[in-house]
């Protein structure tokens, strides 16, 4: 009788070693198919942008030259320069940036250091991510009826750039919070437990801790305000302006408008392709040219934050 329930516990001993190799075996395998489709996913996004850039480069480069960047348009645009476009896009990221990135920034420290989890909280989040999902044709519809038409701005830069800051505003919301909620919450007690006051503790602590964060939210909203179409359709660009905008309350000319407009008025078609190729690579290396930027300062950042 000992013997053998030495043997039934030797046998259930071996059973549950094999065991535990199929289920080791078993994680191998899962993780080694996993990986392969997240690697074949990665692929096929990074071949998608190769072949849309080099596309773009491919017909894009004939165009490109000093006079092309540094000129107005001419003959209803089929010739000369964007340059009133290029520094039209310029302004209008800087002007929206300048609204909406510190909105957003004290938004987010407003939802996740200040406000508790209540109904009111709940509302304004879920407001935050519809607006986040709205089209942007909305968003210009109603920037022209409050900027342009209620306080009479007008078409001109400052209505569009408002009206973009409104539009980029829930993504740096969104990407601000996500940074805070990063932050460990020991910094904010040890700082507390010094005697620190709450806002000089968000101010010299959370703040630099979460500027990474931020960065990123910045960097997606520079994108989508270089690149929108309908806001500023609605709001301020002009089909044919060839020069730079007077004051804030000026129309102007911008990238995203200049290309649909020579993608979509159908005469000339072969003289400006072209120029339709060489406008889109220009707003793609102005993108590019930022977002590398903002890059640079999130990376400065993180070695400060490492030091």
């Amino acid at each position: 009788m000992e013997l053998s329930a030495e043997s039934n516990e030797s046998d259930h001993k071996m059973a549950r070693a094999h065991g535990g190799q199929i289920m080791r075996l078993n994680a191998r395998t899962s993780e080694k198919i996993a990986f392969a489709l997240l690697s074949l996913s990665a692929s096929i996004v990074a071949g998608f942008v190769l072949i849309m850039l080099s596309y773009i480069i491919y017909n894009g480069y004939s165009a490109i030259n000093f006079g092309f960047l540094t000129e107005v348009p001419t003959n209803m645009m089929t010739e000369g320069g964007i340059y009133p476009a290029i520094v039209g896009t310029l302004i209008l990221i800087v002007g929206s940036m300048a609204v909406a990135l510190p909105m957003g920034i004290m938004a987010a420290i407003y939802l996740n250091e200040y406000a508790g989890e209540n109904r009111t909280t709940w509302i304004i989040e879920m407001a935050i991510n519809n607006l986040a999902g709205t089209p942007s044709v909305v968003f210009g519809l109603f920037g022209m009826a409050l900027f342009v038409n209620y306080f009479n701005f007008g078409p001109s830069v400052l209505a569009a750039s408002l009206t973009l800051s409104l539009l980029i505003l829930p993504v740096i919301i969104r990407a601000s919070e996500e940074a805070l909620i990063t932050v460990p919450n020991e910094y904010r007690e040890s700082s507390l437990a010094l005697g620190v006051s709450k806002w000089q503790t968000i101010r010299y602590v959370v703040l630099p801790a979460a500027i990474p964060g931020i960065v990123t939210g910045s960097i997606l909203s520079i994108g989508r305000v270089a690149g929108e179409t309908a806001p500023i359709l609605l709001t301020g660009a002009a089909y044919f302006r060839p020069r730079l905008p007077d004051s804030i309350y000026s129309q102007f000319m911008a990238l995203p408008y200049h290309l649909f407009v020579l993608a979509t008025a159908g005469t000339h078609v072969a003289k400006t392709r072209p120029l339709q190729y060489g406008t889109a690579l220009v707003l793609l290396a102005i993108v590019l040219g930022l977002d590398i930027i903002a890059v640079l300062i999130r990376r400065h950042y993180r070695q400060k934050l490492k030091i």
